[in-house]
């Protein structure tokens, strides 16, 4: 089951405090206007993977471009995930998009914002994306 985070009073907001991709990006800047949440969940209810979204008018090249506050949003930017079971984080990956693609009909392009390291590779090649973009300090996968 899909939980999209949109209010900083939301229940499931204290996950945030175990993101270990972008620990220094506090709370409040990842639930703004073009910011979203996504947990998946169990049928009980725990969660099991999170992703940070955010939606902006083009391909971010570094943490900073993610305060950009856009109107015309084309992109979402899928710039921390983590999982608490196995599997969860590709199951988590593709009902966002889904869920994006249903409810942002203007989003258009699907990219992350990913460390370069050789986790966030093997991860976003093994479930589809491909390299968009390297950056200074990021690469950028792109999923179709």
């Amino acid at each position: 089951m899909l939980h999209i985070i949109r209010d900083l009073n939301d229940q499931f907001c204290s996950l945030c405090n175990d993101d270990p991709v972008r620990p220094e990006i506090p709370v409040e800047q990842r639930i703004t206007d073009n910011g979203e949440i996504y947990v998946l969940k169990s049928s009980e209810g725990e969660p099991l993977a999170v992703t940070c979204v955010k939606f902006l008018e083009q391909t971010p090249h570094s943490v900073a471009d993610l305060a950009d506050i856009t109107i015309n949003t084309t992109t979402a930017v899928f710039y921390s995930i983590w999982s608490y079971a196995a599997g969860s984080g590709r199951d988590l990956i593709v009902a966002a998009q889904a869920s994006i693609r249903s409810q942002r009909p203007e989003i258009t392009t699907f990219v992350t914002l990913s460390p370069k390291t050789e986790m966030a590779r093997r991860f976003h090649l093994k479930n589809g994306a491909e390299v968009y973009r390297e950056n200074l300090d990021t690469i950028n996968y792109l999923y179709k």
